[in-house]
């Protein structure tokens, strides 16, 4: 039977002031994810697919960083450029076909310049065609959990059939954050000029990196179709931040949004330790144990994100199928605490008996039973 319990270890958290109002973003679709204690801190249409332009290019640089990571190439590397690569427009690194560009090389290219001709470069390097690569950069991503993906070509140029969610580009972003510790500083650099070839488009675009805000990725896009966007991430203190933003109206109103965002994420909600590790939350009945109870506590520090301004309404409740059947063994997950914060999504964290409880004694066992045995068939109430 599924027992609930309420407890009151987080009322304390509670401050008598209104709760946070929601952020009301501008961008058409968007998503904030707090990585450090995994939660969700706004999601507005984020599992709708939408064209990404040249946010998308973190799928490509994403499986280049796996290429390096299974040792099929190394940083040196070099790759042929192809007549297809040249004949990219947009946003270049300015290949030539005579080139042998490096994987580093190609990486800084498409990270900071944004180059279409890099993508297709690595694309033809790594699966023989751009095609074949987008089919594998499609797999790739359901096996991500990427559900909301598609892509058509390995750079993000407009396609009917290229798309991309919100939700799924933050996926991303954590998967390269989180997975690649060695290449990801490469996001916060912000020059990059192959062959002193394009000194106008040597900047990162990111607009958030040179404002100390804690900004150290990812990548923007743009195109007519969806408009003006950015994957980013900021690290304040012991917290990270991804966010992903699109459909802005000009780079002048993304790089507003994007500093609005960041400045909301980590100033309207704090971290907060509500409970200890071994600290009893609750306890939980035992069936036939030597004890009729047992204690439920955390395995771990219990740290969760909360509005910095909440009412008294933030609770918790503990859930387990009870009564519990002894033996019961210490550090066994038996219950869930469920965290509800207004304005989140509820947090759930496990917990775990607090100590052994062996099987009762012959004698207790048989008093439990002539306990049940009377209240089936003397204790009940007539029929």
């Amino acid at each position: 039977m599924l027992l609930r319990l309420r407890v009151l270890i987080l009322l304390a958290l509670a401050l008598a002031a209104p709760p946070a109002r929601a952020f009301d973003t501008a961008a058409s679709a968007a998503w904030v994810y707090d990585m450090t204690t995994d939660t969700v801190l706004m999601d507005k249409n984020a599992d709708q697919p939408l064209p990404p332009a040249s946010m998308s290019k973190l799928m490509t640089i994403n499986m280049l960083f796996e290429a390096l990571r299974d040792g099929r190439v190394t940083m040196d590397t070099e790759f042929a450029v192809s007549s297809n690569a040249t004949a990219m427009e947009g946003s270049t690194m300015f290949l030539q076909e005579s080139d042998r560009p490096t994987v580093n090389e190609l990486i800084h290219g498409m990270i900071i310049n944004s180059g279409n001709d890099a993508c297709v470069v690595v694309a033809e390097g790594l699966a023989g065609t751009e095609e074949a690569f987008s089919a594998q950069m499609t797999e790739r991503a359901k096996a991500l959990g990427m559900t909301n993906s598609f892509f058509a070509n390995a750079s993000g140029w407009p396609d009917p059939d290229h798309r991309m969610s919100m939700r799924d580009l933050g996926i991303l972003a954590h998967h390269l954050i989180k997975d690649f510790p060695e290449y990801y500083p490469i996001f916060a650099e912000t020059e990059f000029n192959f062959k002193e070839r394009a000194p106008a488009n040597a900047h990162n675009r990111n607009p958030l990196l040179e404002l100390g805000v804690g900004a150290d990725g990812l990548k923007t896009g743009h195109t007519s179709e969806a408009g003006y966007g950015l994957v980013g991430s900021a690290k304040q203190g012991d917290r990270r931040v991804i966010f992903v933003i699109t459909g802005l109206a000009s780079s002048e109103a993304r790089a507003e949004e994007a500093e609005r965002i960041v400045g909301w994420a980590f100033r309207q909600f704090s971290e907060k330790t509500v409970a200890k590790a071994g600290t009893r939350v609750a306890e939980a009945e035992v069936h036939m144990g030597a004890t009729d109870n047992v204690g439920l506590v955390p395995a771990e520090d219990i740290r969760l994100l909360v509005p910095a301004l909440v009412q008294d309404n933030v609770t918790a409740e503990v859930v387990y199928n009870g009564p519990l059947l002894a033996p019961v063994v210490k550090g066994t997950p038996v219950a869930e605490l469920i965290v509800h914060a207004p304005g989140l999504p509820d947090r759930r964290v496990p917990l775990v008996a607090e100590a052994d409880v062996g099987t009762a004694g012959f004698t207790k066992r048989l008093s439990i039973a002539a306990q049940a045995l009377y209240s089936r068939y003397i204790g009940s109430p007539a029929t």
